[in-house]
């Protein structure tokens, strides 16, 4: 395993976090502690959870799991998500966050978070309340450093730039969706994040399990979250998703690398990734995803990984700056 700072925290984190959405919820707490300890034996000190995962049972099993090693785990958990029925007990208030993060640190069993994420945008509140609560945590000690999740780059730039004017604390790590067939985050997210000098770990890089092997254009399993979860149901509806994945899987096969191995090993090559977050049901699923570290990806087989995918059109309608036209004498207009 080895480890880098992410972004300009001085924090350094594993090459791979682990997301632990499923415990709780798809894995019991036996399932958990095996998949936690063979996590800390393949050297992963980076650990994501969030207060609405499992209704709150996630936090609670990893804090267990983290009692006799907190010190050694960069801790990562969110507030943003509706968790239950009351009307404010969701958004980015600072009403919600001061009562979320009290919540989140009681089930954790720790007295700081190292990372505090807005899991998602909330249109009903001011950036600069949120931004202020934050801050306000990280001088009471509560959290080290604020971040962000699901924000468009726009979204984060407008965070950046109050966050300078106001001497706030800000966005240290970025969370977005990420894998080869949901490439959206190469037009801005993470040009932003390399120009701004902010960690990135992102999630989902075997799209909810579509780049595993098990799906193609005519092909599904009968269980699953791509069939039983009409979130991921929705998400990966486009028949081109499934025709990728097929030729990511042959391409895979072809070479006698695992599919899983492969995607991870494929977003881990980014140099704006700071470290994917992997997840799994079972002990099983995780070795798949831990095998992406003995993956030696180079630019060139990024590129022929990457060609089997959709790129994402360029943030302007320029394209000719792709090519270098621009490069060539030609002036802009």
């Amino acid at each position: 395993m080895e480890y880098q700072v992410l972004g300009r925290t001085g924090v350094k984190v594993s090459q791979l976090c682990f997301g632990t959405m499923s415990f709780g919820s798809d894995a019991d707490e036996e399932t958990c502690a095996a998949m936690f300890h063979r996590c800390r034996e393949a050297g992963i000190n980076f650990f994501d959870c969030a207060n609405v995962y499992a209704g709150g049972r996630s936090e609670k099993i990893l804090g267990r799991l983290i009692a006799d090693c907190r010190d050694e785990i960069v801790l990562i958990s969110k507030v943003g998500v509706q968790t239950k029925d009351d009307v404010n007990a969701g958004g980015l208030s600072r009403r919600h966050i001061m009562l979320a993060v009290e919540n989140s640190l009681n089930q954790l069993g720790t007295d700081r978070l190292d990372f505090y994420l807005a899991h998602k945008f909330d249109p009903d509140t001011p950036v600069e309340e949120t931004l202020r609560a934050l801050d306000d945590l990280v001088r009471q000690g509560k959290i080290l450093y604020p971040g962000v999740s699901n924000w468009a780059a726009w979204q984060i730039a407008t965070a950046l730039g109050i966050s300078a004017r106001a001497e706030l604390a800000r966005f240290e790590c970025i969370q977005p969706m990420y894998n080869l067939v949901k490439r959206q985050a190469e037009v801005e997210i993470l040009p932003l994040a390399q120009a701004e000098q902010v960690g990135v770990i992102s999630y989902s890089p075997l799209g909810a399990g579509l780049l595993t092997g098990k799906f193609g254009a005519t092909r599904k399993p009968e269980s699953g979250r791509l069939i039983e979860n009409q979130m991921y149901v929705k998400r990966y509806s486009n028949p081109a998703y499934y025709e990728i994945a097929e030729r990511f899987t042959a391409y895979a096969k072809e070479r006698s690398l695992h599919p899983a191995s492969l995607a991870v090993a494929w977003v881990m090559s980014n140099p704006a990734i700071t470290a994917p977050i992997i997840g799994a049901r079972n002990v099983e699923q995780l070795e798949a995803s831990l095998a992406a570290l003995g993956v030696q990806m180079t630019p060139e087989w990024r590129d022929e990984i990457s060609a089997l995918s959709i790129e994402p059109p360029l943030a302007t309608d320029r394209s000719e700056e792709k090519s270098g036209f621009f490069y060539q004498g030609a002036k802009p207009k």
